[in-house]
């Protein structure tokens, strides 16, 4: 198995009293960048606490990052900002209950960013890579997205449905029944 671009191991046993500050280097952000596809990540900051419940390490805090990718529909460059709350919840691997493939079961708020782990610690820094790249906007438009399609005669949706060959002939209809 490959090592994660951006690794930060923890031991739930040695939990940081304080919260914990995770800046990604140069290299990692880079790294992340060319795995999400992206042009680049000029900055990436997590900043989390954490806790313990039922025997879970519970990882709350908050991720910053500048994304910098093309736009896509005029491929210019373009950056943004990504401010993601972080609600992470730890277990250890093997302490979940099993459940057969046909039964309902109801999953509390807490259940939903669940990540087993295994031996000593987990990698708070994978979890942050994640959450990174689910923030992360694949058909983000810049600001010059609406007049690059105009000049290439693309409507709008709102334009498409309302003058397309389906609205003509539904239009046809309700002429018809008047």
């Amino acid at each position: 198995m490959s090592t994660p671009e951006l690794s930060r191991l923890v031991k739930p046993r040695a939990l940081p009293s304080e919260p914990m500050q995770v800046d990604a280097s140069e290299a990692e952000r880079a790294a992340l960048a060319e795995r999400f596809g992206v042009t680049s990540i000029p900055a990436l900051h997590a900043a989390i606490e954490f806790g313990m419940k039922d025997e879970a390490v519970l990882a709350n805090g908050t991720l910053t990052a500048t994304i910098e990718q093309p736009c896509a529909v005029t491929r210019e460059e373009l950056t943004y900002e990504v401010a993601e709350p972080l609600t992470l919840r730890f277990v250890a691997a093997g302490s979940t209950p099993d459940f057969s493939p046909d039964e309902e079961i109801e999953l509390e708020s807490e259940d939903l960013d669940e990540i087993e782990y295994e031996g000593e610690t987990f990698d708070l820094g994978e979890a942050i890579a994640q959450t990174l790249a689910l923030a992360i906007d694949p058909y983000r438009e810049g600001p010059g997205a609406d007049e690059a399609r105009r000049k290439v005669g693309i409507k709008s949706d709102e334009d498409r449905v309302a003058s397309g060959p389906l609205a003509e002939a539904l239009a046809s209809l309700t002429t018809k029944n008047d």
